[in-house]
Formats: C-alpha cells, sequence, structure tokens
C-alpha cells in the first residue's frame, strides 16, 4: 500500500512541476497576495489542481496550502491525510532562484510516513517511506522509472557521505531570525569555525537528510505543509525534526497549522 502511495505522490510532484515551470520559463505571472501576505502566483493553482486531481483517486483527504480552509471540527478525525505544499518557496520562485519545491506528506496518526519534495528547475527529487528510507533522484528525466525499485535504482540512498570536516548549518535565505544567529553563535562555542549555507524552501530539510549539513534550525513562523515532506525525508535518513516546544518530534493535523520553532538535526 506505501509503496503505491508513493509512487502515486511522486508523479503528483512531478506533473506539478511541469506545469509550475512553463508558467516559470514562458509567462510573465502577477502575483496576488494572501491574507498573511506572502506572494501567491497562478503557478500555486496550477500545481494544486494537478496534485489533488491525481491524489484524490486514493480516497484518502488531503489538506493543502491553496486548499487550507478545511475546519479541524472537519478534519480532526483524520487518521490519514496528505499534506501539500503546491510550491515551497513562492517568495523564491518570484526571485527566479530556482530554490523552490512542490512538497508532498502522507500523515498517518498524525506522524509523517511517506515524503516526497521535488525541484523542478533542477529535476531532482526527494523521496522517502518509512519502510524504504529515503532517497534522492539527481535526474527524473535520466530514464523511464515506472516502478518503486526502478526509482531507488535511480537514486542516492541518504544519507550520502559529503567528506565534510566542518560543522554545517543551513539557515533560511528569507527568514533569519535573531534567535537563529544566536543558536548559530552558540554553535561556534561548542564546535569552533562552522560552515553557514542559506537556501530557501524545504530544500533546507533536504541537505540534512543528504547530508549537506548537520542541522537546520527554524526559529521562525512555518506552516504544516512546509515542513511534513521534509521532516517525512529527514527521519527517513536517520535525523529527527524536534519541536522545540514540546522537545519531541512534530505532529501534524494538529487544530493550530502554524508549527512551533524546531530543530533538524542528527539523533
Amino acid at each position: 500500500m506505501i509503496t503505491s502511495l508513493l509512487l502515486k505522490a511522486i508523479k503528483a510532484s512531478i506533473v506539478a512541476g511541469e506545469k509550475i515551470m512553463y508558467i516559470y520559463d514562458n509567462e510573465d505571472f502577477e502575483v496576488d497576495f494572501k491574507s498573511d501576505d506572502s506572494p501567491l502566483t497562478k503557478a500555486d493553482l496550477a500545481s494544486h489542481n494537478e496534485i489533488v486531481a491525481i491524489l484524490e483517486n486514493t480516497d484518502i483527504p488531503v489538506l493543502s496550502e491553496e486548499g487550507k480552509n478545511i475546519p479541524y471540527a472537519d478534519r480532526k478525525g483524520w487518521e490519514q491525510l496528505w499534506i501539500v505544499d503546491p510550491i515551497d518557496g513562492t517568495k523564491e520562485f518570484i526571485k527566479k532562484n530556482g530554490e523552490f519545491t512542490v512538497n508532498i506528506a502522507l500523515i498517518e496518526n498524525q506522524k509523517a510516513v511517506l515524503g516526497v519534495i521535488y525541484v523542478p528547475v533542477l529535476k531532482e527529487l526527494y523521496f522517502s517511506s518509512v519502510e524504504h528510507g529515503a532517497f534522492k533522484c539527481y535526474d527524473v528525466t535520466a530514464f523511464d522509472k515506472e516502478s518503486l525499485e526502478d526509482w531507488i535504482a535511480a537514486s542516492d540512498k541518504l544519507p550520502v557521505d559529503k567528506g565534510r570536516t566542518k560543522f554545517t548549518v543551513v539557515a533560511s535565505r528569507s527568514h533569519l531570525s535573531p534567535e537563529t544567529e544566536a543558536f548559530i553563535e552558540d554553535l561556534k562555542k561548542e564546535h569552533g569555525e562552522i560552515d553557514t549555507i542559506s537556501k530557501g524552501s524545504s530544500l533546507k530539510l533536504c541537505m540534512v537528510a543528504e547530508g549537506e549539513a548537520d542541522c537546520y534550525p527554524r526559529f521562525a513562523p512555518t506552516m504544516e505543509w512546509d515542513t511534513a515532506a521534509g521532516q517525512a525525508i529527514c527521519e527517513h535518513a536517520g535525523f529527527e525534526v524536534i519541536d522545540y516546544k514540546t522537545q519531541k518530534p512534530m505532529l501534524y493535523n494538529r487544530e493550530e497549522l502554524l508549527n512551533n520553532w524546531f530543530l533538524v538535526k542528527n539523533k
């Protein structure tokens, strides 16, 4: 069951990515604004529609950033749900720096059991499940892949040994808070000279899962759809995503969809 659901999520992310890239490459997209003042482009909605059209055939409800106004009374009884961000890193999309992703996660009993993150500009795909582990495919067009075994064969298992010698922190390109800066200063006291990398979107979680960074402190607001897929990939690669308030792994489909601060790190 989890294998077929993971394949559907992979397909949905890539199809959505193709829609996004058409707009990204060919249109002077208009920018609207959501209620939280974050930018919305028609690419968000095009991606959302493609993903929902594929995932609705699973008979599992979908909670998406572009369809988020589902009352908690309606969803609190959901033991399974998809959590989707049609474009994570909309600001990066508008800046045209390529650091945006399509995020799809499957949640069971509030835990992320499956994660897919697709990077449309690079055609790179991160995917994971609790049964299979976490992987990165560096080029989704390399050859035809119909089965999960094909995808795994075309991918690296995460994390990958990068041969780093310095402790490395990855931080937000758009949301580096004073608290994050203070946390990094404390790390310097513990580890000496450290490297700091800035990235947009859920790529920050992917960098820890991949082995490019040792930790990712996020002491600024995020929503469930920003983190669910990345948390799955990190956890299935052997890392943990800790809610700073509860000091436990982050849970999903909460009444309050705004995440607490969190830290991604080695177990």
